[in-house]
């Protein structure tokens, strides 16, 4: 037991190394596109950047140089659903990544790429099936594994072609081939042979190769570090991330012979030769095959219209559609698109079109052939196909996460309108699947055994399936509302203007938080959410899945802590700007006539003047308050206002000055050492100089502070 526990740790070891590895390298992969966007992005974590599904949908546009919406059927493919994804599960994550780089990096090296993966294991006639599998369609998942290998051997076969073999290297794999460095300078070298001496690199450790080898593809070849020399000199170097780097030379470089013959064109190489012979050996086979898929709508349509029995009919229809699955599956390659912004070529645009039609036939005779059952049965055949759809619907993902919560919400509804008569269906289908007929009219056995698994699939499904609706959608409502109230917090920490703005957008704020019972709202979302997660991880069973749905409340737990904190501060910041606002206004309206007054006072008599300046420390006190209030402003109003408050300051702090410079100049103010100096707090005098000082600072005034006793 004990070195079964060791090796089960060791495994376990090498695999987080591994998926370490994947993540760096997948990460820098992202950023190397994310980073030709306008504005550029960039993801820092992996596993948490992808969650919310926008990093994700613009490297999507960046690759395929369409919007969102116009990119169908890419990652479906692993058979991932959004949740997975907003969960940050690791395994998920860096499965989708690269399936989005064997489809858009891999497949898209050259135009003729395409060719090399789907004819390594197809013969030339599209007719030969005989080691075609049968039975049940193909899983997508299958077909990813088999593209795969497709990729991996075209793009070993290139790097053996082009670098290896001229300097008897032998590259047999995407691991330990690559270990010594060896391998990647050869790249180099039938790229540019003037950067790298291969003796020397043969005299080098593997670190040192490594190093070299990725500092000159980055630095001399555009080429970007996808990986550092620990990643590859291990036992055992990942292959999904070598693969990744490797292709960029594919990319950068399809034909790097090109570059050695210095434009000439006496010679095509080998490897040029083979791809205009493979291009023209897949416009050959897709030629035929859109001849084969014209003749099997044609034969479809003439079988469908035949005379005969409900058997024989449905027999000629399980017939017709396991030749559709098994050519389909053989010849899916052939169908990924050949240009950079993802379009079909006009032979793969054709036969796709064949293939949507011969769907679309099979999918019609097999409703009808249904509808044809006697009696009950064919109500209940006619709406197994719409609860069917309706399971295997997917849920379009919208740019924004309540869209998507509207249309998960639609289609719950609509899933639960059909779902409503499974019961009803259920008690009437088992009372004629005992009987074997429908008021003492045979039912073939085949299409009844068929649809008898249909409805096991649509019964054991249905629930689990509308359990999952519900929790897919509280799960955007509240992901909706956080970015909501991210929004609108943003709309309110602002730099402010001048008081009725701020006295605006304070209505502003409060109608939405009181109107909207904003705090409620959260509870409300918050609460449902958790009960339909509660049963969403009751129903499934995985614990990957209870992990993320966990994590997930506890994340939005934690951003709705901080948010309404935030949120909640914001009505107390208006506030206070208003009463500063109010408190400027006022103060310097007073102290503006004020100042006015005394300047006149300078020219009146002794009596007069110690009269007028007998309340002197109000004006102080009214002064420090003006120049409080204006500097805060100055601190939370944008550019505009603080640009005209500074100035306005700069004016009134300057009068304030001067009346006191030409008092003390004309000796005006000796009255102020007799009895009325006691009517002046000594300390208020002191602060208002320092105070004084300090505004003059902060508003770029340069005042002189002298005593004025």
């Amino acid at each position: 037991q004990q070195p079964s526990l060791c090796y089960s740790r060791c495994m376990d070891v090498a695999f987080r190394e591994q998926e370490a590895v994947q993540k760096r390298t997948f990460t820098k992969w992202i950023n190397s596109h994310l980073a030709k966007r306008k504005p550029p992005l960039e993801v820092n974590d992996l596993f948490e950047d992808i969650k919310d599904g926008v990093k994700l949908l613009a490297l999507l546009e960046v690759l395929s140089g369409q919007r969102l919406y116009a990119i169908q059927g890419r990652t479906t493919l692993l058979n991932i659903h959004a949740t997975d994804i907003a969960d940050g599960r690791p395994s998920i994550v860096l499965g989708l990544i690269w399936t989005i780089i064997l489809y858009f990096q891999i497949e898209e090296l050259t135009s003729n790429l395409p060719a090399l993966q789907a004819l390594s294991n197809s013969n030339s006639s599209v007719d030969s099936m005989a080691s075609s599998e049968t039975g049940s369609p193909p899983m997508k998942r299958k077909v990813v594994n088999k593209f795969q290998g497709n990729a991996k051997r075209a793009l070993l076969r290139w790097v053996q072609c082009t670098a290896a073999k001229h300097h008897g290297i032998e590259v047999k794999d995407f691991g330990p081939s690559w270990r010594s460095g060896v391998a990647f300078h050869s790249v180099v070298h039938a790229i540019r042979p003037d950067l790298v001496d291969m003796e020397v690199v043969r005299r080098r450790s593997n670190r040192e190769n490594l190093e070299e080898a990725f500092a000159l593809a980055e630095n001399e070849l555009g080429i970007p570090r996808l990986l550092d020399p620990e990643d590859v000199d291990v036992d055992k170097p990942d292959e999904k991330s070598i693969m990744t780097y490797v292709a960029q030379f594919l990319k950068h470089y399809p034909n790097p012979q090109q570059s050695e013959t210095d434009g000439q064109q006496d010679e095509v190489p080998p490897l040029t030769s083979l791809l205009l012979s493979l291009q023209v050996r897949e416009r050959k086979v897709l030629r035929e095959l859109k001849v084969f898929l014209d003749q099997l709508e044609r034969d479809v349509l003439r079988a469908q219209g035949a005379e005969g029995n409900l058997t024989d009919k449905y027999q000629a229809f399980k017939s017709f559609r396991v030749q559709y699955e098994m050519k389909k599956k053989q010849t899916d390659p052939l169908l990924q698109p050949v240009h950079r912004e993802g379009k079909l070529s006009v032979d793969q645009a054709l036969v796709k079109q064949a293939w949507d039609r011969v769907s679309v036939r099979l999918l019609d005779w097999h409703i009808h052939l249904d509808k044809s059952l006697p009696g009950p049965l064919g109500v209940i055949g006619a709406w197994l196909h719409r609860a069917e759809i309706a399971l295997r619907e997917d849920i379009p993902i919208q740019h924004a996460h309540e869209e998507t919560a509207n249309v998960i919400h639609r289609k719950l509804e609509q899933h639960k309108e059909v779902l409503k008569n499974l019961e009803m269906h259920r008690q009437t289908f088992h009372q004629i699947h005992r009987d074997r007929s429908v008021n003492g009219v045979p039912v073939p056995p085949e299409q009844l055994q068929d649809m008898a698994e249909r409805f096991n699939f649509v019964s054991t499904s249905s629930h689990a399936h509308l359990i999952k609706l519900e929790f897919w959608e509280m799960k955007y409502r509240l992901m909706a509302f956080l970015i909501l109230a991210e929004s609108k917090l943003k709309s309110w920490i602002i730099k402010y203007g001048r008081r009725d703005s701020v006295e605006l957008l304070l209505q502003s704020y409060i109608s939405f938080i009181e109107g909207h019972k904003f705090f409620d709202q959260y509870e409300i979302i918050y609460k449902s959410l958790k009960q339909a997660a509660e049963v969403y991880v009751k129903s499934d069973s995985s614990i990957d899945e209870a992990e993320g749905v966990s994590k997930f409340l506890s994340d939005a737990t934690a951003q709705w802590k901080n948010l309404a904190v935030e949120v909640r501060s914001v009505r107390s910041m208006l506030e206070e700007v208003i009463c500063n606002w109010e408190k400027y206004s006022s103060t310097v309206a007073a102290l503006q006539a004020w100042l006015e007054d005394a300047e006149q006072m300078l020219n009146q008599s002794e009596n007069t003047k110690r009269e007028f300046f007998r309340n002197l420390s109000h004006w102080i006190q009214q002064h420090m308050d003006m120049n409080d209030a204006g500097n805060f402003l100055i601190e939370t109003c944008d550019e505009t206002v603080s640009r005209d408050l500074k100035q306005q300051l700069l004016l009134l702090n300057g009068r304030w000055r001067e009346l006191f410079v030409k008092v003390k100049h004309v000796n005006e103010l000796s009255f102020l050492n007799n009895k009325y100096t006691s009517k002046i707090d000594s300390a208020v005098m002191t602060f208002y100089i320092t105070v004084t000082a300090q505004v003059a600072k902060k508003s770029e005034i340069i005042v002189f502070c002298a005593p004025l006793f």
